[in-house]
């Protein structure tokens, strides 16, 4: 008789957002997962496939109003930004309970949380009891700038130019002013221009590689008219060629098996449905062009979150993650 395996019980906190479903999305055909319940107090009692329509015939499981936190071994939460925090006020969390959090609430690392950026902190994450997501546009900008922060060739001055155009779905399930598909179709627009909040765990990271980094980073957010996906383009000075950032971009991502670097050109398509995060590097007199493409659900949130849910346990970091891109 061949020998079971146990799998992992995992839950859900605030499943019916875009974040809870595509981790549903994973973790349902995850090989060494089981997911024990999707909690969502708006649609208690419901279907999951009420909401995630996709779903239908993939699973049976049925929104749940409470949460049995010693029913599970990793714990998901993916209830809006904020909320976080007032979970863990509100409920007592068993001491063997591990953690990933996919709000910003605990980005700064505080309450024993680790930034769960796998090409930064794999070592770290594999030891966490308690991971920290990263912001969607955050993986995408720190991806395009590891390498140079770890080298110390950010600028000590000037300035780093970044602009990023972001899928509707970034904004999330809630409909708005400005994701309401009659507004957003045909349109592009910059919002929170130099302010964006994942500036904050950007500097952060980059500080912690290269102390001595101060370089302005000019950070321009666009809506884009498509549904998934981030297109990050980043320019600043540098004084390698292009040969020479090619093998320090290539050696310090040789061993992440979804970023990956090219001197060709880098198009969307490349990496949305999949968790990879595609980086393009072109040379231009003294400036260094930095193109990264990811998809904003996957590696940007719920795809990234199943990474790091298989350090923590262990895993082939790819277990489960073997998805395609969308060609046309």
């Amino acid at each position: 008789m061949a020998k079971t395996t146990s799998k992992t019980k995992i839950g859900i906190i605030g499943g019916a957002g875009y974040t809870a479903g595509e981790l549903l999305r994973l973790l349902i055909h995850h090989p060494a997962v089981e997911v024990a319940f999707v909690q969502s107090s708006s649609h208690a009692g419901q279907p999951v496939t009420a909401v995630h329509q996709d779903l239908f015939g993939d699973t049976d499981l049925t929104f749940s109003e409470s949460a049995d936190l010693s029913a599970v071994d990793v714990l998901f939460l993916c209830s809006a930004h904020g909320h976080s925090r007032q979970f863990w006020t509100d409920n007592p969390r068993p001491a063997s309970l591990r953690v990933i959090d996919l709000a910003q609430d605990f980005r700064d690392e505080s309450d024993g949380y680790v930034y769960g950026l796998p090409e930064l902190n794999h070592a770290r994450i594999a030891e966490a009891v308690s991971v920290a997501n990263p912001g969607c546009f955050a993986t995408a900008i720190q991806l395009s700038l590891l390498p140079l922060a770890a080298a110390g060739l950010l600028p000590s001055a000037g300035e780093i130019n970044i602009t990023a155009l972001t899928g509707s779905t970034g904004a999330g399930v809630k409909p708005g002013a400005t994701t309401h598909f009659s507004w957003r179709t045909d349109n592009i627009s910059v919002y929170k221009p130099f302010t964006h909040q994942h500036l904050t765990e950007i500097g952060a990271t980059l500080r912690k590689l290269q102390p001595d980094h101060s370089a302005r980073i000019n950070f321009i957010p666009m809506r884009g008219d498509f549904a998934r996906g981030i297109f990050c383009v980043t320019h600043l000075d540098c004084p390698l060629s292009l040969d020479e950032a090619m093998k320090l971009y290539t050696d310090f991502y040789r061993d992440e098996p979804f970023t990956i670097v090219t001197d060709g050109q880098v198009n969307l398509k490349l990496a949305v449905n999949t968790n990879k995060a595609v980086i393009g590097l072109q040379h231009h007199e003294s400036k260094l062009l930095i193109t990264t493409a990811i998809d904003n659900l996957l590696k940007g949130a719920s795809g990234q979150a199943v990474q790091n849910l298989n350090i923590m346990l262990g895993l082939d970091p790819r277990t489960g993650l073997g998805l395609k891109p969308s060609a046309f």
